[in-house]
């Protein structure tokens, strides 16, 4: 068993606190835009790119084709988009708990941190400048030995957001890492869950004080549910940054 290289966070409702911002401005997005979405439906669908989403329930709602509901798509993703980058722009962000003493930890035991996000690139940035977790990233977003996070990867710069896995797939690749069972990943949605899984991470972990809670997220496939970022960081400490207990163990 080899330790782990490569820690792989969400940002909101994970690293990046969470208090239902991201859920209200796409419910406000859909009420302007004429796209019927309930609290569950738009929870249920946390943390996937948000373009998709709306292209997802538009065709729920009116079953067509594809290729018919562009415009309506589109639109209401224009309207979200400004209303989201409105929100973050006008309000403070702050870390999660635990999340920079994680980080900390993570950086000292020399282990790279990427962060990956259903956000599309403006919005990661804002949050990320207002952070100060841009500072030592260049031009592609990607870290170095003085900067806090070695890759940080938006939606919008893979094929597909999650459920897939090529954000996790991308960050490996950019920062020379092979084997996905020296990856852990972590996040607080369904479908962070699952993008962490379909890449074969040594583990897939989720914390629930960000946007599910632990009877929420029990019910999708994982590797294990923490309250918060503080008990993801006593796990890796008691482990020294392996992977080893059974899921039941690390269900806090």
């Amino acid at each position: 068993m080899e330790p782990i290289q490569l820690l792989v966070f969400d940002m909101a409702g994970t690293t990046v606190q969470d208090h239902k911002e991201v859920e209200s401005c796409f419910a406000e997005a859909a009420r302007q835009t004429g796209l019927l979405a309930t609290e569950e439906r738009i929870l249920a669908v946390q943390g996937m790119a948000k373009r998709a989403v709306f292209e997802m329930l538009w065709q729920e709602q009116t079953n067509e084709h594809p290729a018919a509901l562009q415009d309506k798509v589109e639109h209401s993703y224009q309207v979200f988009k400004s209303i989201l980058e409105h929100h973050y722009q006008n309000h403070p962000v702050k870390p999660t708990e635990g999340c920079l003493e994680l980080f900390d930890f993570l950086k000292k035991q020399q282990v790279k941190i990427a962060l990956t996000t259903g956000f599309y690139r403006r919005v990661t940035n804002i949050i990320l400048e207002k952070l100060g977790w841009h500072i030592g990233l260049d031009q592609n977003y990607i870290g170095s030995s003085n900067s806090l996070l070695a890759i940080a990867i938006a939606s919008d710069e893979v094929a597909q957001g999650r459920p897939s896995p090529l954000m996790i797939q991308k960050a490996m690749a950019t920062l020379g890492i092979s084997d996905p069972k020296r990856v852990v990943n972590i996040g607080d949605t369904p479908s962070d869950l699952a993008s962490g899984l379909n890449a074969d991470c040594a583990a897939s972990f989720g914390v629930t004080n960000g946007t599910h809670t632990h009877q929420q997220l029990q019910q999708y496939p994982n590797n294990g549910l923490f309250p918060s970022l503080t008990a993801v960081h006593q796990y890796l400490k008691k482990n020294h940054l392996m992977v080893k207990l059974p899921v039941a163990e690390v269900n806090f």
